[in-house]
């Protein structure tokens, strides 16, 4: 595939991974995702076993659905890009047809939804800000927050975007410098953050702070101008430049909370800081 764009969409607050494809102008779908809409499950491993033994099936059967699929890599919780099954429009609509579901009528009109926002943001990509800024928006976080977060999107483009035009890979190069710089900043590595916030498959970014996205974004942008102007080669001195990078930020952490008295890095994830919200809001209304 050609110029492919991934997206997580969400149908009725859960996520469907999609990818696009340029070329044929199409979308693909998440085949496990869509699964798990139609079996109203929300435990991924319950819906690749559906999904396992459907396949089976739909084999036994004759059904070209299965041969049809593509192996498309696409993000996973953990951050990273795995090959996962993929079904253009055309193969979703047949394989609604194979679960019985009150969802399949539903998730066909939202499949043409999705369709039409991206003929739609090839028209204006303004229009792509907003539906993201909105999906944030429905799942509970602040204005603030989502603001950051669309930020840091664009500032994480940059980054990898730098280490692609040097030549590394996505996967675990692209891991390993990230773990750098969150590590040299935060004094953790990725894994090591999302046990101190209680998360599993849940992505980081997505329970950061403001605070610690600002410092994250930092980290980054730095990391992404420091290789600019010092044009790394190997992949040492990629390594070396992430920790340049984040060193920036750690030095602001530590000024940041000396001045304050307070940690920035917190343990509080999207699911504390929702609870915290509604605590906040019912006491500014009994006040």
């Amino acid at each position: 595939m050609s110029e492919e764009k991934t997206q997580i969409r969400l149908f009725e607050e859960q996520k469907v991974r999609t990818i696009w494809n340029a070329e044929e102008e199409e979308w693909y779908f998440s085949v496990v995702d869509v699964v798990a809409v139609l079996a109203d499950s929300k435990d991924f491993l319950t819906a690749r076993k559906y999904w396992n033994k459907l396949k089976q099936r739909l084999n036994k059967e004759g059904s070209e659905l299965v041969t049809n699929c593509h192996q498309l890599k696409l993000p996973a919780a953990d951050g990273k890009n795995y090959k996962t099954d993929c079904l253009d429009t055309e193969g979703i609509f047949r394989l609604i047809q194979s679960i019985p579901s009150p969802k399949a009528e539903p998730f066909k009109m939202w499949m043409a939804q999705v369709a039409k926002e991206r003929l739609d943001e090839m028209q204006d990509p303004e229009q792509g800000i907003y539906r993201a800024l909105a999906e944030y928006k429905a799942l509970g976080y602040s204005d603030n927050w989502i603001n950051q977060r669309l930020k840091s999107i664009e500032i994480r483009k940059d980054l990898t975007d730098e280490w692609k035009k040097h030549g590394l890979k996505e996967g675990v190069q692209f891991a390993t410098l990230t773990d750098i710089i969150y590590k040299t900043w935060s004094g953790k590595t990725a894994k090591q953050y999302k046990e101190y916030k209680g998360l599993k498959k849940e992505n980081l970014r997505d329970n950061m702070t403001n605070q610690e996205l600002v410092l994250n974004m930092l980290a980054e942008m730095a990391t992404t101008d420091i290789s600019k102007a010092r044009n790394p080669q190997s992949f040492s001195e990629h390594e070396d430049t992430a920790r340049r990078g984040g060193n920036i930020a750690k030095e602001a952490r530590e000024r940041l909370e000396l001045e304050t008295g307070k940690k920035i890095v917190s343990p509080l994830n999207a699911k504390d800081y929702f609870e915290q919200q509604q605590i906040e809001d019912k006491d500014t209304k009994t006040e």
